[in-house]
């Protein structure tokens, strides 16, 4: 299944129309539509993932698992916002939000050596 029609299929699932998820998410629906032929930037994808109460690895094809895991789900070693100390009295503003994602998912991208020590674990 491709993220467009994973997208296609969440949607439908919460009553949404892809234009819904568009404005909700504040990207242009052509956005959505190219994602049937090319691959999605993280922070767009970010943002719909966020808008259909997902992860961006259920929308790329990397998990069948739609469900965003809870904090009780998380091994010891998984850093979450809270670990990170971050200024902005220890919470990440939600514009930075979308960006820090992204970082983190490119960075994944490039060190898969990462996802198979987790995984291996």
């Amino acid at each position: 299944m491709t993220t467009f029609e994973r997208i296609k299929k969440l949607s439908k699932k919460l009553n949404l129309s892809l234009q819904d998820v568009a404005e909700k998410a504040e990207i242009g629906i052509n956005t959505i539509y190219k994602w049937k032929n090319y691959d999605p930037k993280g922070t767009d994808l970010a943002k719909v993932a966020n808008i259909l109460h997902t992860t961006t690895d259920y929308l790329l094809g990397r998990t069948n698992n739609p469900s965003i895991p809870d904090s009780s789900t998380l091994s010891d070693d998984t850093l979450t916002w809270l670990d990170l100390d971050m200024p902005y009295g220890g919470s990440v503003p939600d514009e930075l939000k979308d960006y820090y994602k992204a970082l983190a998912e490119q960075y994944i991208k490039q060190h898969p050596e990462i996802l198979k020590k987790r995984d291996d674990n």
